[in-house]
């Protein structure tokens, strides 16, 4: 009976013309990418730029049609009587909302599918991708914690904020702890700490020398994890990679693995560098250090990303339907494109929107909705895989195992029985 609720909704897709404009959209999309991008100049800027605009856009082309019309979907036939001659064999109303599920989920897999396959055949599937570890250290809450206190008796603190509440400093100082910068002076040295990997075979650092002046000082020093070095020698200023070889390969002898007495040292490790520049650097721990390691190819890497998108996608029009099952088509449609819309920017304006703007009474309700749409959406869009793709950083496979249990299968079966309780008290 599944198989058949399924079937009629790719069939009213397709009679509708959802699908194949969508497939037509997407292909045009795809197409003119290349030519819409312009990129720094260089060919991983423009690989870059590729990968996040051709999956991207089609994600949100499918985001946006297949949510809306999951959202009709149950509506249109509720509103219209429609919905019991569906019922007439033994169908549960769960049964259509997971059908219908589904149903526009495997059409947004396979548009995605499009664009990986455009993708894989524009940049090649062979490229390596790395494992990315960041430095250990206290979460932004904690550092907040320690420095609310310094902050209110700061002198130079404006009075306002000493006025304000408490849980709007700490927000403020909580999203402000990754841009802390650290300053590192001519001759100084400067360390951090990692987790130590097992596997250290194409270790490297990448550092983003970069700040508010865009400041283009030649950049130059040592840098060195346990028995790893290398050296920077640069004048941009931009995103630096630097490759890091064993001592062992330096002689010629067991290469980048790991020895066998790696096994008794401790599970974190300094990184650390001398600046042997002329001129202070500024970096931002949480931001612009991090140590690289080699992991497997671009094919497989996009193979996970895009497990991860059809799963995100799945939770988001089992949403689209449960709201169908309860409320009008049009309010069905307009709240589920303004939480769609409200989920993409939430991110960028919590984090530009100023606290202390907050005494208009507007906008306490507009960051008061956008910070409960947030709340909702993170588990979600917080695992967004393409900027990690389109960075060459690995879609850790973990990952993406817990995003399809949980986003793929799990959510979208909760709202289903949600959606068929609510079809029960509004039939």
């Amino acid at each position: 009976m599944m198989k058949s609720i399924i079937a009629l909704e790719l069939r009213r897709l397709w009679r509708t013309r959802t699908a194949w404009m969508l497939m037509a959209a997407s292909l045009a999309w795809l197409a003119l990418v290349p030519h819409l991008v312009r990129s720094d100049g260089t060919a991983a800027g423009a690989r870059e730029l590729l990968v996040k605009y051709s999956l991207g856009g089609v994600f949100a082309l499918c985001a946006v049609s297949l949510a809306a019309s999951g959202a009709a979907s149950l509506a249109n036939e509720r509103e219209s009587k429609r919905l019991s001659l569906a019922r007439v064999r033994p169908v549960s109303r769960i049964s259509l909302a997971l059908g219908r599920t589904v149903a526009l989920t495997a059409l947004g897999a396979a548009a995605l599918a499009l664009a990986a396959a455009a993708v894989a055949a524009r940049t090649g599937v062979s490229r390596p991708c790395s494992h990315v570890l960041s430095p250990v250290m206290e979460s932004a809450r904690a550092e907040a914690e320690k420095m609310y206190d310094i902050f209110m008796a700061d002198p130079e603190t404006p009075p306002e904020a000493k006025r304000a509440k408490k849980s709007i400093i700490m927000r403020l100082l909580t999203q402000r702890a990754s841009d802390n910068y650290q300053s590192i002076g001519p001759g100084e040295c400067a360390a951090w700490t990692f987790a130590t990997p097992k596997d250290r075979r194409g270790l490297a650092v990448r550092l983003r020398f970069t700040n508010d002046f865009d400041v283009r000082d030649a950049v130059r020093g040592p840098l060195r994890f346990l028995s790893h070095s290398g050296s920077i020698s640069n004048i941009t200023q931009a995103v630096v990679i630097v490759p890091l070889r064993s001592s062992d390969a330096v002689r010629g002898r067991a290469g980048d693995a790991a020895p066998a007495a790696d096994a008794a040292q401790p599970k974190t490790a300094q990184l650390t560098f001398r600046n042997d520049g002329v001129s202070s650097l500024m970096l931002r721990p949480r931001k612009d250090i991090n140590l690289l390691i080699a992991a497997d190819s671009f094919g497989a890497n996009i193979l996970r990303a895009y497990v991860q998108l059809v799963a995100a996608l799945a939770t988001l029009l089992a949403f689209a339907v449960f709201l169908g099952a309860g409320l009008g088509r049009p309010v069905a449609i307009f709240t589920c494109l303004a939480f769609l819309f409200a989920a993409f920017v939430s991110d960028d304006v919590l984090e530009q929107y100023p606290d202390s703007l907050e005494s208009d009474g507007i906008d306490r309700v507009g960051l008061a909705i956008t910070r409960a749409v947030e709340t909702v959406s993170h588990p979600v869009a917080s695992l967004h895989p393409i900027s990690s793709l389109a960075a060459d950083e690995c879609v850790e496979s973990d990952q993406t195992l817990r995003v399809a249990l949980l986003d793929g299968l799990l959510l979208p079966l909760v709202l289903a029985l949600a959606s068929g309780f609510v079809l029960s008290r509004r039939e």
